[in-house]
């Protein structure tokens, strides 16, 4: 049985924990806001209602703001760079991140809301679970 963390962490669906949540990778830039409509492994559906990852956004901001902070607050006044530095290091880092930390929070909050089924896990384990191949799409 994956656990919570190496599925969240993982990108991967909260039902079956197995299944990714996205078709291309966080760190390839290509296609960065693209999700499957559902689990490729046991066909959970990733859009359940019309604005579903709006609470997202908050996990997002809250995470995204402590980090900042931390991150500027460790480089000006722990190492004492200078603060021109430590925002163009922030700039760098939050650039390189942006789309893995947007994945991320969905995973966060997809899993906040979602109910893990270890019999699901156990079928798709088992290969008992016949399920489409999913397309790949940008809406909220």
């Amino acid at each position: 049985m994956p656990s919570v963390l190496s599925s969240i962490f993982g990108l991967k669906c909260p039902k079956c924990r197995k299944g990714d949540l996205f078709p291309t990778s966080s760190f390839g830039f290509d296609k960065p806001f693209m999700q499957f409509e559902h689990c490729p492994k046991c066909g959970n559906s990733y859009f359940p209602e019309p604005g579903f990852y709006y609470g997202a956004m908050f996990i997002s901001y809250i995470g995204s703001a402590f980090f900042c902070l931390g991150f500027v607050m460790l480089l000006h006044w722990v190492l004492e760079w200078s603060m021109a530095g430590s925002f163009a290091a922030l700039l760098a880092v939050a650039g390189l991140f942006f789309v893995w930390w947007f994945r991320f929070s969905r995973s966060v909050y997809f899993h906040l809301v979602s109910k893990y089924s270890a019999e699901t896990t156990r079928a798709v384990d088992a290969g008992e679970l016949t399920v489409t191949t999913p397309q790949p799409t940008s809406r909220n």
